[in-house]
């Protein structure tokens, strides 16, 4: 069921004031989309944060069910959950080997991708303990200058295998720094890095490409491909359209509607000032549930602030955004053409995701992680009937 539909549902009716809607079949839809883009490459589905904040269970559950065997999330703690949903996943811990916690990696069979020549004696350490080797990925530094074993760490490395031993070398990776640009020279740059590391570990599965990553052509793919952000539907893309479906449509309740006289202010600090009589809607969510204050309108700032679309139209959000509550003018629709009970669209067809990111200052990755636990959250499709986490 579309978010735009939820209004003339029986869920309509629930006490909630706000819901959250994840098009599972779209999430699909966009991981096979990349699957084809990506030809010859394994695709592996990118997790971490609560699955973007959709919902680690049912956003696995989905993916897996699609043919996704290799997932990524960034901590042990969401490895573990994870394993528990898919005992049967690969699963690579994107941030490394925190110090002192080889045992609980290795506990629930996760994979971390070393990133210094620490966290790979740890591990060896490790799996010297165990008596038999454990997998891991190694990440290499290749101009992002985050994590990766860079420089004399990687040479020395990749010039002394017994460096290795213990290790069962499962994967090779980087991260790409600008492949929302394509045109970047950090593209390029990174990738002939990243090739003569590659070269090194014949026959080592190997990854550099993310969601945007994948649309810079077959030779950034190599092994196997990393989409994040384009499966849940946010623009991997600077300046370009957006070639993902949507996955995520935000509806909040219509509390009340009130007439303000001219000159009234709406809000804390007045932020929003009556210039002649106007009509107010009061929705029932606001910061509390993750839908970011930056949205709120201001005029001592000369602030613009976000909209909604309800029954038809655009409604501006008036004054400061509340920790519950998110004013709106709803002055130019007509009389009576909204009323207490009806759902206003934040995030839909009509205003994007990308749209609420861009109005917040923001991106989409931040919207999406932001997503709070108030909300009604219903999943629809990928075989499943209308559910709620």
């Amino acid at each position: 069921m579309p978010a735009q539909d939820i209004a003339s549902s029986a869920l309509a009716s629930a006490p909630a004031g706000a819901f959250l809607t994840i098009d599972l079949d779209a999430l699909v839809a966009n991981y096979l989309a990349i699957r084809e883009l990506a030809k010859g490459s394994e695709v592996a589905g990118v997790v971490k944060a609560r699955a973007y904040g959709l919902g680690l269970a049912p956003v696995a559950r989905a993916l897996w069910g699609a043919g996704c065997r290799t997932f990524c999330v960034a901590t042990a703690g969401e490895g573990a959950t994870l394993r528990g949903l898919l005992p049967d996943a690969t699963i690579y811990i994107l941030s490394g080997l925190i110090a002192g916690a080889a045992d609980a990696y290795e506990a629930h069979g996760l994979r971390p991708c070393l990133s210094s020549l620490a966290e790979v004696e740890e591990w060896r350490a490790l799996a010297k303990r165990r008596g038999r080797s454990l997998s891991a990925g190694l990440q290499f530094e290749t101009g992002l200058n985050r994590l990766g074993i860079a420089g004399r760490e990687a040479e020395r490395l990749i010039s002394t295998p017994e460096a290795l031993s213990g290790v069962d070398v499962t994967l090779v990776m980087s991260h790409l720094g600008c492949a929302d640009e394509a045109d970047h020279p950090l593209n390029r740059h990174q990738l002939e890095r990243f090739r003569a590391i590659r070269a090194a570990f014949p026959g080592v599965t190997a990854s550099l490409a993310n969601s945007a990553g994948v649309h810079l052509g077959a030779e950034y793919h190599f092994d196997l491909v990393r989409p994040g952000i384009a499966l849940y539907g946010g623009n991997p893309f600077t300046g370009r359209a957006n070639p993902c479906r949507p996955v995520v449509g935000l509806q909040g309740r219509i509390l009340d509607v009130r007439e303000v006289a001219s000159g009234e202010t709406v809000g804390y600090g007045a932020a929003f000032e009556a210039k002649g009589p106007r009509r107010i809607a009061v929705i029932a969510m606001g910061y509390g549930d993750g839908f970011f204050r930056a949205l709120g309108s201001d005029r001592q700032r000369s602030h613009v602030g976000g909209r909604v679309h309800i029954a038809g139209h655009y409604a501006p959000i008036a004054g400061r955004i509340s920790m519950d509550l998110i004013s709106i003018d709803v002055t130019e629709l007509s009389e009576g053409a909204i009323k207490r009970g009806d759902l206003a669209e934040l995030i839909g067809p009509h205003v994007t995701l990308d749209e609420v990111a861009t109005r917040a200052g923001t991106i989409g990755y931040e919207v999406l992680t932001n997503l709070g636990d108030r909300y009604k959250r219903i999943y629809t499709g990928a075989g499943c009937s209308t559910t709620e986490s």
